[in-house]
């Protein structure tokens, strides 16, 4: 007897999607434990779900753009989702979240009230923020992208562009570094950048304080040492060009 295929549903396609974003390539397949756990949740085959993100890989233009394909059999609905994270990321972030918290895949962003519009946009910020970290810690291992730090509660997941710079940009995984405590705070502050080829550029004033031992370990000797790439969610030039031009103290 032949097996009943079963549509996804938009909900279906929306966990599916948030575990897209935090599964590197070489990770999307059965075997890989968050792609399982999800198919148990939603009572499909871990080989579905596999191949669901690897749907969402040939819809990804930063994938195409280092050379991964994916698979061709992109849905007309897995084509309209997708779009919707690129025109409205905001909305989708937080609807993504919101169905992952009443399908219990993941605990509530926090316990606060539902009514009225100040709780409700704290809920909104706080799944956005939940989301890029998740998705930034994923794609680079949950490691400092300068030191190698794996340290959890030490790792912070760095907007390029500041959160209140861009709205748009807030949740773009492309916007993120995973960085140590110290260098996260030395990036926020314009004191380090990286260069075109992604190397660590010191600003003059922690260059020449040579004096203390702590600032030439984490900073005189790393400097010109090459960003370790993430395994998927590449920074963007881009964004890495506006903060060397508008954020660092050169």
């Amino acid at each position: 007897m032949t097996a009943i295929r079963r549509a996804w549903t938009r909900e279906e396609l929306l966990l599916a999607l948030r575990l897209y974003h935090r599964t590197p390539f070489g990770q999307q397949h059965r075997t890989h434990p968050p792609i399982v756990a999800l198919a148990e949740r939603l009572g499909r085959t871990p080989g579905s779900i596999a191949m669901k993100l690897n749907n969402f890989t040939s819809l990804d233009p930063a994938e195409r753009a280092r050379g991964v394909v994916g698979l061709s059999g992109a849905s007309q609905l897995d084509r309209a989702v997708w779009g919707e994270f690129e025109e409205r990321p905001l909305d989708l972030v937080d609807e993504m979240e919101a169905t992952a918290e009443a399908r219990e895949i993941e605990p509530p962003a926090d316990e606060i009230p539902a009514g009225p519009s100040e709780a409700t946009g704290i809920v909104r910020v706080r799944r956005h923020q939940r989301f890029f970290r998740r998705v930034v810690l994923s794609s680079y291992g949950q490691r400092c992208c300068l030191t190698g730090n794996p340290f959890p509660a030490l790792l912070r997941a760095s907007h390029i562009l500041p959160w209140a710079a861009s709205e748009s940009e807030r949740v773009n995984p492309r916007n993120g570094l995973c960085l140590n405590a110290l260098h996260d705070a030395a990036f926020d502050r314009g004191l380090i950048t990286f260069d075109e080829a992604t190397r660590l550029v010191l600003s003059p004033a922690l260059r020449d304080a040579t004096t203390l031992d702590t600032l030439r370990e984490n900073f005189q000797l790393l400097e010109g040492s090459p960003l370790r790439a993430p395994e998927k969610n590449l920074p963007d030039p881009a964004l890495l060009e506006w903060h060397r031009e508008k954020v660092f103290v050169g």
